[in-house]
Parts: structure tokens; C-alpha cells; sequence
């Protein structure tokens, strides 16, 4: 389908001149390429606001130097600026773990690296109070919103307090922001100041005045953060809960002469309200500006369909339940089937969508049986340390899904591109008819919806750092590989297995490294999905690195520092490589583990330390000896 300029959100003067517009309501900066996409939370902001009836327009990747021209060629918007840094947090799309620059940015044409400043939110806004001092500054997105309160921030390497101080921002629009940023809209439009909107849920400011309330939590400020660290280990626990809670209660934390105020985030969405955001008129392209460009992130999500938001898996070190929630946000089948049609019809479509997910592949319409328990519960994983009774692990709708999209005249096969939880495939419930469709979802997952390669993420195969990352033993891991690898030979296909995994997490050392190594040898992989741990904004992984100390039991645990302890750590995953031999015998050396050079090795390399006899491959000694980094939280998680 061809689309004419006026499809999109327009994006100069001349494009509101096309629309015989004289003003904008609202206008959004984004850090990002514009991609007019479901997918892309600038195009999803200005949509939203456009159905509520407002004007919006977009300034995609602003030039931040010079005279500021692309912040000032829309002028002065109605209401407010808005702030959208991008999909992905700025410094994680820029620099790996070893901070060094990363081969491209993806949501920027042709990948280029000078299309956005480092930390987007906190220079756009600068600019714009320099400018319009007296016009409000929204921000949203997920830089600013796992930068609400005081946070560690890896490539400075150190605290920093919320962004709305680095940044001069009004007010933030946190987690998923399309309910919020109406309300701030209708509100600006008829009359109120910023100031006004400070009792809008889901919404983070600062003052000078504030009144603790009966049931607010008062967090330690951020300069005791600054002097104790186990100070903001015990505040994270605070942030955690009350970010996956259903009824949270407000956090209040000073800075200086000023008050962070956290307010409580709405209740999830429901199935209406989420049909609503995805039904709106998008073009599903990018803004005809890039024509002849690639924007790498598009291409990998452009056949794509998302199907829910939310995921209650609880991962220590990911950001998705700090910025969407844990409680399942489902779609209709009905609205999902009329994405999957357009994506038909698009002009380079071959009849293959490379993923029909979400932020968890399996988690489409779980939820608690007991709902009321549900709305009590502070516990940041519903499938961790086990499966939560509660939970409903019923895959009958997402099979319904599945094969409702697979009928849809145009589709030749829908592949299951997200991660899969196969702690789930694995549970077996107290519902029978919940147990079958789990069963029937495993067959239809391998023999319909993998495209060669299933991907999956153990992380580690050491259950006391499975224990620290929230993830199930290593186990059930072995256990889904049979179940996969007999319904390939059941069903004639040669499909492999292709797990993640993660070095230098908090709580790994060493030796959990070395029999990895091993026991992912023993399975015959050699890794490819591998990476080292990068501590982010308002992940309990984070402040465990950081503090020393896990924010659920307030003991130390160790973690890989050093560029040094984490390459020691790193090149675990490459045993195979004949250039990583020798730095892995030294290693193995070192830590006494010279048992092991055999296992990992067919024959000792010249001078090699013969290998100890029957040492267990599982060090009980270590593992004793680091029990306290988890065994109080074991209850709690």
C-alpha cells in the first residue's frame, strides 16, 4: 500500500502547512529514527495523543549542535514538549558491556553512530529549557523511567539521582505511557499548570514541600545512597515491589532540598484499552525521509506481531517488569489477526511472519486464578523460585492464537521469534486440562513455529547463580533439550537448540564459568548466544553489582569487576577457539580446577599440570561457601 506524506505524523513546517495546521498542541523529540510502528514508542505517544484529538508532531534524531535549528523549526507547541530517548536505553544501544562502541546503532538510518547525543533525555531538555524556558518538558520512555529515583549508572560509574535533576524535565511519564500522557494533555489544555498534575498515577516530580501520607514509603535519601551502599540496596527492594505491585503505594525520596515523588502506576491495562493502542493508524513504515535507508531495528520487527505486554518471569537483571509490570496486558485475537492482515498486504511480504510474541513468548493470557490474591501480592516473579499455585499456565489460548493466524489466507508460516519460557512447558499443575495444552503448545512451538533454531535462555548452568538471576535450574534446561530433541525425531525435522547465556553475573565466579564450559561441552554446543553482564538502571542484578549486597537479604555477594575478572570469566564461552586455550589452562591453574583441563581439553597442552582424579565437577565447597549471597531470599523470590 502506498502512503502519502500526510499518513505520518508530520515532522517539519512544511509538512504542517500540507495539513493547513497554524500550531501544535504537542510537539515530541525522539532519539530515534521516526518508524510510524506499534513497536516504536515515539509513533505510539504521538498516535495516541492524535486520537484524543490533539496535534502532534515529531523531530526525529535532532541535531544537538550548533544553533539548535531542529528545536526551534516547529516553534513553540500549545502544550508541551515531550521527550522519547528511544526503544532501547541510549547507552546500552551505544556501548557494550567492555564499553567500547558497538558495530551500529539500530534504530538509526544505515546504523550510523552520530544521529544521537549520550543521554538523549538530558540533552534534548537542556535545550529546550534554554530555549522555551516556560514551556513544560514531559519526559517518558525507558531511560527516563528506570532513571526515576537514585540509580547506578555503569559508564559513569556512579550514583546518580533522578533524571529529572540532571535533566531540568518537568515531570516524568513513566513504564508504558499512553494512559498518562492523555491525562497530562487533557489536563495542560484546560488550564492547569505542571505543578497541578502531581496526583496523576504513574507519574514521577520533585518538590520542595511534601507531606508524608499514612502509607507512603520514604525512601534514604540520595546523599545517605551515597555514603551507604547497602542503604540503596535496601531502597531497591522498596522500588521493586511496589513497580510490580497492583495497588503500590507512593515513594518519597529527597535530594538535596528537594522530595522525589514516585506515583503509584495505574492498574494494567485491559484488553480494550490495549486493542486501542494498536488499532491506531499506523503506517507500519518508516517516514519517507529514509527512503533508501536501513534502519536496522525495523527490518527485525517489520513481519513481526506483538501480542501482549507484561511479563511476570522476574529476570534479576532485565528491565522489562521495572518499565511494563509483571501482570500480563493481553490483546484481542480479534485485533491481533487484523495486524497479522495488513502485514499481508504489505508490498515485500513472502508470506513469513519472523515473530507473533512479546516481551515472553508463552505468557499470552496467564494470569492469577484468584485475582484477589493477585492484587496483595509483592513478589517480582510469579514463576520463581517455583511456579506460583495461583498462576493459570493454560496454553490453550495462545494455541488458539496461533493457528487462528496460520489460517489467515497469505501466511505461510508464523515463527516464534521471542524467548521461550520453558519453565513453563515444564510445570505440571494441578489442572490437567491446563497440563494437556501445555503438552499440545510444546509440539505445535517445535513442529510448526521454529525456523531452524529455537532460542532459549538457561544463562547459566550453576543453580546458585540460577538462584541470584531468578532463573530455574539448570535442570529443567537438560530436560526441555530431550523433550526437543525427541519431537524433532518424532517429527522428522532437524532443528537445533540455541541457548543464551550470560558471564560475570553477580554471585559467578570463576570456577561456575569453567563448568559451564564443561557441561555445555558435555551437550555438545559450542556457545554463539553469549554476553558478558551489563549492569542497567533499576535491575535488582544492578544494585546487587553495585552495592555488594542483595537487596532482598541484605548479604554480600561477590561480583566480576574488573576487565580483568570478567574476561577470566569470559572466555569460559570459547573453550573451543585453539587461541583462548592457553589463558583457560592458566585460569584452571589458578583457581585450583586443573581437573577440568582434561574434560574441556582431549589432551593437556605440553607442561600441562596433570588433572586431580574423581574431583566433582560441581565444587560443593564453593557453592557452601556463597550460600549466603541467596539463602535468606530464597522464600522471598
Amino acid at each position: 500500500m502506498e502512503y502519502r506524506l500526510t499518513d505520518f505524523l508530520p515532522t517539519t513546517k512544511k509538512e504542517l502547512e500540507l495539513r493547513g495546521w497554524d500550531y501544535v498542541d504537542v510537539i515530541l523529540f525522539s532519539g530515534d529514527a521516526y518508524v510510524d510502528h506499534p513497536s516504536f514508542g515515539a509513533a505510539v505517544i504521538g498516535r495516541v495523543l492524535e486520537s484524543a484529538g490533539y496535534r502532534v508532531a515529531i523531530v526525529p534524531q535532532p541535531d544537538w549542535h550548533g544553533d539548535f535549528r531542529d528545536f526551534k523549526k516547529l516553534g513553540r507547541p500549545r502544550l508541551f514538549f515531550g521527550i522519547s530517548p528511544g526503544c532501547m536505553d541510549s547507552m546500552v544501544n551505544k556501548y557494550t558491556a567492555a564499553r567500547r562502541l558497538r558495530s551500529e546503532d539500530a534504530y538509526s538510518p544505515d546504523g550510523r553512530h552520530d544521529m544521537r547525543p549520550e543521554y538523549p533525555t538530558i540533552v534534548y531538555t537542556q535545550i529546550l529549557k534554554k530555549l522555551y524556558p516556560d514551556v513544560p518538558v514531559i519526559l517518558g520512555g525507558i531511560e527516563a523511567s528506570l532513571r526515576r529515583l537514585t540509580h547506578y549508572d555503569y559508564w559513569q560509574d556512579k550514583l546518580r539521582p533522578s533524571i529529572l535533576l540532571d535533566s531540568g524535565g518537568d515531570i516524568i511519564s513513566y513504564g508504558m505511557g499512553e494512559k498518562t500522557i492523555v491525562e497530562i494533555a487533557n489536563k495542560l489544555s484546560e488550564g492547569c499548570r505542571v505543578k497541578d498534575l502531581y496526583d496523576l498515577p504513574q507519574t514521577v516530580y520533585l518538590t520542595r514541600d511534601i507531606q508524608p501520607k499514612e502509607n507512603d514509603i520514604v525512601l534514604h535519601s540520595h546523599e545517605e545512597c551515597l555514603q551507604n551502599k547497602k542503604a540503596q540496596a535496601e531502597n531497591f527492594r522498596h522500588i521493586e515491589e511496589q513497580s510490580n505491585m497492583m495497588h503500590a503505594q507512593r515513594l518519597i525520596q529527597q535530594v538535596g532540598s528537594q522530595y522525589v515523588v514516585v506515583n503509584p502506576p495505574y492498574p494494567p491495562m485491559t484488553t480494550d484499552e490495549l486493542d486501542a493502542s494498536f488499532d491506531l493508524p499506523y503506517t507500519r513504515q518508516p517516514h519517507p525521509k529514509y527512503k533508501g535507508k536501513r534502519i536496522p531495528a525495523y527490518d527485525m520487527i517489520k513481519f513481526s506481531v506483538n501480542i501482549h505486554r507484561g511479563c511476570f518471569g522476574g529476570c534479576a537483571f532485565c528491565t522489562i517488569s521495572a518499565h511494563q509490570g509483571k501482570f500480563i496486558a493481553c490483546r484481542s485475537k480479534e485485533s491481533v489477526l487484523k495486524e497479522v492482515k495488513q502485514v499481508v498486504q504489505m508490498p515485500d511480504f513472502k508470506g513469513y511472519l519472523s515473530d507473533v510474541g512479546g516481551p515472553s513468548a508463552n505468557m499470552y493470557g496467564m494470569h492469577g486464578r484468584n485475582l484477589n490474591a493477585c492484587e496483595k501480592c509483592k513478589r517480582p516473579s510469579c514463576i520463581h523460585p517455583q511456579v506460583c499455585p495461583n498462576l493459570n499456565t493454560s496454553h490453550q489460548q495462545l494455541l488458539d492464537l496461533y493457528r487462528s493466524v496460520d489460517a489467515i489466507p497469505g501466511i505461510k508460516k508464523s515463527f516464534i521469534g521471542s524467548g521461550v519460557r520453558y519453565d513453563l512447558l515444564l510445570h505440571k499443575s494441578k489442572d490437567e486440562a491446563a497440563n494437556q495444552s501445555t503438552k499440545e503448545y510444546t509440539r505445535e512451538l517445535i513442529r510448526n513455529h521454529v525456523s531452524g533454531r529455537l532460542k532459549v535462555a538457561p544463562e547459566h548452568t550453576s543453580d546458585r547463580v540460577l538462584m541470584l538471576m531468578r532463573k530455574p535450574p539448570f535442570s529443567q534446561f537438560g530436560e526441555f533439550k530431550r523433550i526437543f530433541d525427541r519431537i524433532n525425531r518424532e517429527e522428522n525435522l532437524r532443528q537445533q537448540i540455541i541457548p543464551y547465556f550470560i558471564s560475570s553475573h553477580p554471585g559467578c565466579h570463576e570456577e561456575d564459568m569453567a563448568e559451564l564450559a564443561v557441561l555445555t561441552k558435555n551437550l555438545d554446543f559450542q556457545l554463539e548466544q553469549v554476553q558478558d553482564f551489563t549492569p542497567t538502571p533499576m535491575t535488582v542484578a544492578t544494585e546487587t553489582w553495585y552495592t555488594g549486597y542483595h537487596p532482598y537479604t541484605l548479604e554480600p555477594v561477590f561480583s566480576a569487576k574488573s576487565p580483568r575478572e570478567k574476561q577470566a570469566q569470559r572466555q569460559y564461552f570459547f573453550w573451543y577457539k585453539p587461541e583462548e586455550r592457553r589463558g583457560i589452562e592458566q585460569s584452571l591453574k589458578r583457581i585450583g580446577r586443573q581437573d577440568l583441563i582434561r574434560q574441556l581439553f582431549n589432551s593437556p597442552m605440553p607442561n600441562a599440570v596433570p588433572p586431580r582424579q574423581n574431583y566433582p565437577v560441581q565444587n560443593n565447597q564453593h557453592a557452601k561457601r556463597n550460600n549466603s549471597a541467596y539463602g535468606k531470599s530464597k522464600k522471598r523470590r
